[in-house]
């Protein structure tokens, strides 16, 4: 059994046997699932997609725009929120 120990901040440090076994890397994230035993970590897996998948989820419809035009619409939007 490998133990460790709960901050002051409320954070648990993972064993790093455990981390490189499940291949866990920093910024991985986990749901916190409570169960009678105690607490389980699941990580949070996203599904992979292929670009036919999300092609066209934008919902532009109207013609391709420049690399220009797109920075110009940007700066555009960015003076606007200052």
């Amino acid at each position: 059994m490998t133990a460790t120990k709960l901050s002051s901040k409320g954070q648990v440090v993972l064993p790093s046997a455990t981390r490189a076994k499940r291949n866990w890397g920093p910024g991985t994230e986990f749901e916190v699932i409570e169960v009678p035993e105690g607490v389980l970590l699941k990580p949070i897996v996203f599904p992979r997609t292929t670009i036919d998948e999300v092609f066209g989820s934008a919902g532009y419809r109207g013609p391709a725009l420049s690399l220009a035009d797109m920075d110009a619409a940007v700066r555009k939007e960015a003076a606007r929120r200052r």
